[in-house]
């Protein structure tokens, strides 16, 4: 069983790594790429701003009261709070977990639309006319989504820091002066670099992965839905596992 799942496993991945070779081929018309590259930028960043800025001011709200409870009663400063905020923010909450929200979101949209295509033929007639589908595919939604999806993290990490305001002020925590002095503490530079590598790598990860899902897909709406769920749970654990090698490497 433990060999079976490692054999399909290894299999999968060596096929992935092989199809990445033909996604980043040449284009044949760099215009119409650019046409469907802008497409793409527009649908996956400005069509995720609403969800993003609902799950991220919350996450900051969240993580103040919830450290608020933490320290309440003990000798540390109550500005702390907002120094923990922001840090965690910049170096977890905002990358990680933005990310696997649009796996779920952009994820399952990217492998549900390529595999409507496979199963209508279209991606078999567009290689019968000698087009490198893969690229034509896949790299205008990676080219979009490692340009917005970054963008869209710095976003939700300054919502989250924001939500994080909004709750220490209508919650009656702390002053404002305490959690402003926190996010003025201790700050490193570093972090913000970090969380753009996560971003970036997220991105790339998410974005194939659900793509790859799509591109091979069987025939039937069974093996469509199974490959829309592959694409989110692939690309979830996925993250997890990039995020702690890249936490190892760079912490």
């Amino acid at each position: 069983m433990i060999n079976t799942i490692a054999y399909k496993l290894f299999y999968q991945l060596g096929q992935w790594v092989l199809w990445m070779r033909q996604v980043f081929s040449k284009p044949e018309k760099i215009n119409v790429y650019w046409r469907e590259t802008i497409r793409q930028m527009n649908d996956l960043g400005v069509g995720s701003l609403p969800v993003v800025f609902i799950i991220s001011i919350f996450f900051g709200a969240v993580t103040t009261v919830q450290f608020y409870y933490q320290i309440s009663g003990t000798f540390v400063p109550n500005y702390y709070i907002g120094y923990i905020v922001r840090d965690m923010t910049i170096i977890e909450l905002a990358p990680t977990f933005t990310c696997m929200l649009l796996a779920g979101k952009v994820g399952s949209n990217i492998a549900a639309e390529i595999g409507g295509m496979r199963q209508k033929e279209i991606i078999d007639a567009m290689d019968v006319m000698g087009v490198n589908t893969a690229a034509f595919l896949v790299l205008p939604r990676l080219i979009a989504a490692v340009f917005m999806i970054p963008l869209l993290v710095i976003l939700a990490a300054a919502i989250s820091i924001l939500g994080g305001y909004f709750a220490s002020v209508w919650g009656n925590l702390f002053t404002v002066s305490e959690f402003i002095q926190g996010l003025h503490s201790f700050f490193i530079p570093y972090n913000v670099f970090i969380m753009l590598v996560k971003a970036f790598t997220f991105a790339f990860l998410l974005t194939t992965i659900s793509a790859y899902q799509g591109y091979f897909v069987k025939s039937g709406s069974i093996e469509l839905g199974k490959a829309s769920t592959n694409a989110v749970v692939l690309s979830d654990v996925a993250i997890l596992v990039a995020d702690y090698i890249i936490a190892l490497v760079m912490t």
